[in-house]
């Protein structure tokens, strides 16, 4: 039995990859819009009302595993209390909280339950990474990788969010990048990194340029500007490839002695499940299940991201609360 708690979109996404793989679950979501848009999307009931009703009326059945997909501003509440109610077994959407000084309650909080406890970085799922893997794999290593977290800051500006969520993008949304660049590139041993400038809804910084070395030695370098045009993109150079991602669905490559860049196949089973599933949560949920869950990131490997993460964005480690 599995408690999938939240009932929006991504809630939809991963009902249709537990449905494919005949996984037992319940579904608590908030409000009754919601219940009745993910009924209709997936044919599974809701228990409406939200996690503490449910846990409190004592309606909540006992789970061993559960899935956290609910915005962002309610990730660490909501798995505090799974927590705390007995859940073993444990995977939250990214980025797993909202600021970055959660994280030592959340390891607290999962220590003294005694759960494994995960963040679900679905990209790095994807059919072309698992392919990328292969290439590097084969190809010795790589010499060294470069990425752009580059955010539309005229549409996000536009968005409504919960406050204090628009201020940490960067954790929230653009860690899709960060984290793939370091789980396929290798974590900073050394990082430095410039800002620039500000934009009225991220009042941190609007231009992010670093460079660094990895704990293997590899350098890196990025570069992202929410202030003007842009994409997410990443490459890694072995000594026969460039491997390119942009967009990141996709694997390209350059190889050696030409310019050319061409599409690379990825395995046909992992292809046909990211065209049919959102991509990456096939394998994700897989590997949640699985006894090898290598390829998730793990509240430990979190915190230690979180260190990069905030250097590269500007936020303070310790973030104050919000309102």
């Amino acid at each position: 039995m599995l408690l999938l708690i939240g009932s929006g979109p991504m809630a939809v996404e991963y009902a249709k990859v537990l449905k494919a793989q005949a996984r037992e679950f319940v579904v608590v979501g908030r409000g009754a819009a919601s219940a009745e848009a993910f009924t209709q999307a997936t044919g599974a009931p809701v228990m409406a009302g939200g996690l503490d009703d449910a846990i409190a009326s004592g309606r909540l059945p006992r789970a061993a595993s559960a899935i956290v997909s609910v915005g962002v501003e309610a990730l660490y509440e909501t798995s505090a209390a799974l927590l705390k109610f007995g859940v073993k077994h444990l995977l939250i959407e990214k980025p797993g909280l909202m600021r970055p000084d959660q994280i030592g309650p959340l390891q607290k909080a999962a220590r003294s339950a005694g759960a494994r406890v995960y963040i679900a970085y679905n990209r790095r799922f994807l059919a072309s990474v698992r392919r990328a893997r292969e290439i590097i794999e084969e190809d010795g290593g790589l010499t060294s990788f470069t990425f752009d977290f580059t955010e539309w800051g005229h549409e996000i500006e536009a968005l409504t969010k919960a406050p204090g969520v628009k201020e940490l993008w960067a954790l929230g949304n653009s860690s899709h990048v960060l984290d793939l660049a370091f789980h396929l590139g290798g974590a900073p041993k050394r990082l430095h990194a410039t800002r620039a400038g500000a934009l009225d809804w991220h009042p941190a910084s609007a231009v992010f340029v670093g460079s660094g070395v990895t704990s293997s030695d590899v350098p890196f370098a990025y570069h992202a500007d929410w202030d003007a045009p842009g994409r997410w993109g990443l490459e890694f150079c072995t000594r026969r490839h460039k491997l390119i991602f942009r967009p990141m669905e996709k694997l390209q490559v350059m190889r050696k002695g030409s310019v050319q860049i061409e599409e690379i196949a990825a395995d046909q089973e992992d292809a046909r499940l990211d065209a049919e599933f959102k991509p990456g949560l096939f394998r994700q949920v897989e590997a949640f299940y699985a006894t090898d869950t290598g390829a998730l990131c793990t509240l430990d490997e979190l915190e230690a991201n979180l260190e990069h993460f905030c250097a590269i964005a500007g936020y303070e480690r310790a973030a104050p609360a919000m309102a």
